[in-house]
């Protein structure tokens, strides 16, 4: 068990908590959500004692072993990678470079003797013999081949670095695991794994994570940051945020009845309960939401941006004809004869295991860099609108945002360039800030008022969900589904993927695979994921 108690935390002026008391106890898992900047990564760090409170106390059971997923890449260079991962468990590790050290040692004391059996002992008992092939096995799962184990950090890549770190966190079973964006840079096999691990961990775990799948699936407790507070709910994200967003709707209509909300209410939690499909977390949120009370439930302060793409005008029913495109990099293929034809209404997600495949694909279709060989034609009566990956050369000039709004649109009225901006979430003031000082997320929610402006029948996207944060990628999600034009886009969002595609292409170096009017978990399916 791991306990916060009266925690404020302040930067200067800048208050992140206030007050804090909440109890993270042995079995659960905990999706710690909050909108960006709200303090969920700092909050993690006040757990694990990396950061100080400016006042109260973070209690952990005595005895009980907290492990972190850490952040820095470069921390571990001129280790190996089976010996960074049992560096996760840090007593485990001091036993077997303490043991070495003696070992080594040509004036071996009878001392020497004493001490190293009783490290021996120790060794045991933390099940060491067993350390190196579970850590192996571990380092397996998380898609590190055999063949680095004992190779240097330093020599890895960073993504590969980023899955040894994950490794090193979960291994040893730890009592108390803080997880910081686990999924990032994670393919779908190791996603879905790591769902099952946690699934199954039986300890405390709780994560930062802005894909609300994985949320759902590993979640038995939602905390969320609002108000300088945390706020403790029992269920997974999509019931959080459902019975928080209907309790807000109900409040708005003072009219409705106490008995009407109630009932409502009542049997929205019924459902959620009788939908739980795993047999631990069933039981475990069933208990939980039998002593929920609906006085329980508060509306949240998080505000979703409105995000709704329109058509200037309809498309014909042709979209794009691609014939036996092809293309390499470096010596690199990336496709070759490529032969897709997308027609009306298709929302197809491109899919396959290198990110740079389908980067480079959309910036063909966008005439952004040269094919090697075959072509594409876009119907005549299309309309693109782009988002790439890397938006960097959108912002590189020193202008205010309602500037930079202006060149997209064809309406010069403040009136409503302010309008559009503040449906992204940009109100006041904020709409003079300079378009180089943004952050990630709202660089994106520019880009996608951009989009907007366009009223293009044809969408590509590439991984728009990366810097947004839940809401945003929520709003955009139901956007996609309501927008009546064709969309081509990538993304690690597999909700996004499941609910927006109604096509799935997977690109690989000899050509496409086309698996037709399929939906993403339908494909995750026929590959046995």
């Amino acid at each position: 068990m791991i306990t916060a108690n009266s925690v404020s935390v302040q930067f200067g002026k800048r208050k992140l908590f206030s007050n804090v008391n909440i109890t993270f106890s042995q079995g659960n898992c905990y999706g710690l959500i909050g909108a960006n900047g709200s303090g969920k990564s700092t909050f993690l760090k006040i757990l694990s004692g990396e950061v100080e409170t400016s006042s109260g106390e973070v209690f952990v059971t005595p005895g009980k072993r907290v492990s972190v997923l850490k952040q820095d890449q470069f921390a571990f260079d001129e280790y190996t990678v089976l010996f960074t991962v049992i560096m996760g468990h840090k007593r485990l590790y001091e036993i077997m470079t303490e043991k070495e050290v003696i070992y080594a040692k040509e004036d071996f004391s009878d001392d020497d003797g004493m001490r190293v059996s009783e490290l021996e002992g120790e060794f045991a008992e933390l099940d060491g013999w067993n350390a190196e092939s579970d850590a192996a096995k571990l380092l397996s799962n998380v898609g590190i081949p055999r063949e680095l184990l004992h190779v240097k950090m330093k020599q890895l890549e960073g993504r590969q670095k980023v899955r040894v770190l994950l490794a090193q966190a979960l291994f040893g079973n730890p009592d108390i695991l803080l997880l910081d964006e686990p999924t990032n840079h994670l393919d779908v096999e190791t996603c879905v794994w790591l769902e099952g691990f946690l699934f199954n961990f039986n300890n405390t775990a709780i994560v930062v994570s802005h894909d609300r799948h994985f949320l759902d699936k590993v979640c038995t407790h939602i905390a969320d940051i609002d108000y300088e507070k945390i706020q403790l709910y029992s269920g997974n994200y999509t019931f959080w945020m459902q019975s928080s967003q209907l309790i807000l709707e109900q409040r708005d209509h003072a009219n409705k009845k106490i008995t009407e909300k109630r009932k409502e209410l009542q049997e929205f939690i019924s459902r959620f309960s009788a939908n739980a499909s795993k047999a631990r977390q069933a039981t475990s949120r069933k208990k939980s939401l039998e002593k929920l009370m609906l006085e329980d439930i508060k509306p949240s302060s998080r505000k979703y941006p409105y995000i709704n793409f329109e058509q200037e005008r309809d498309s014909g029913k042709s979209i794009l004809n691609i014939e036996n495109l092809s293309k390499s990099l470096d010596g690199k293929i990336m496709f070759k004869d490529l032969d897709i034809r997308v027609e009306k209404g298709d929302k197809i997600a491109f899919v396959g295991h290198n990110n740079l495949v389908k980067t480079v694909f959309f910036q063909i279709l966008m005439n952004e860099i040269e094919r090697d060989g075959g072509g594409f034609t876009w119907g005549v009566s299309t309309k693109q609108a782009y988002y790439p990956k890397d938006n960097a050369s959108y912002f590189d000039s020193d202008i205010d945002l309602i500037d930079w709004l202006a060149r997209y649109t064809e309406n010069t009225d403040a009136t409503f360039k302010r309008g559009f901006l503040g449906r992204m979430l940009f109100s006041g003031d904020e709409v003079f800030k300079k378009v180089k000082v943004l952050s990630g997320g709202e660089k994106v929610r520019c880009m996608l008022a951009r989009m907007m402006l366009m009223q293009a029948n044809v969408l590509i996207l590439d991984e728009p969900t990366n810097h947004l944060d839940l809401e945003s990628i929520t709003s955009l999600n139901e956007g996609l589904i309501k927008y009546k034009g064709t969309v081509l886009f990538s993304s690690h969002d597999h909700q996004l993927m499941q609910t927006v595609a109604n096509r799935i292409i997977e690109i690989t170096p000899q050509g496409c695979v086309d698996k037709g009017r399929a939906t993403y978990d339908e494909y995750l399916a026929d590959k046995n994921i």
